[in-house]
């Protein structure tokens, strides 16, 4: 893979819970200041049943692939994802998987779907 391949900019959120004041948690994702920010690349899938499936129901399955650093070995998939330009989020469906290089690391991502 070539340097000029990871295009996109991420985002991925922590899931974290905190006290709502009255006596219950509220859970959501680390703020913008904590999240792991880095360049993706990203592979929208075609074809296959649950692919069409997927799309037919308004969601895009993607495989996301960044480089391999002590912070995105941590991230799974309780965490999200943010296009940082765009601003769309992902729902992360599975990963880290390590490239047989072990240099990357591949998640896939659902768009569309409600976090």
């Amino acid at each position: 893979m070539q340097a000029g391949d990871l295009d996109k900019r991420v985002a991925f959120d922590s899931p974290v819970q905190a006290d709502d004041g009255h006596g219950g948690i509220v859970e959501g994702f680390a703020d913008d200041d904590v999240a792991t920010k880095v360049w993706a690349k990203f592979l929208y899938l075609r074809g296959g049943e649950t692919v069409q499936a997927a799309r037919l129901a308004g969601t895009q399955p993607i495989v996301v692939t960044v480089r391999s650093t002590s912070a995105s070995r941590l991230i799974d998939p309780t965490w999200r994802m943010r296009d940082i330009r765009s601003g769309e989020i992902f729902n992360i469906r599975s990963g880290p998987v390590p490239t047989d290089d072990r240099l990357y690391l591949e998640f896939t991502v659902e768009g569309g779907v409600a976090t």
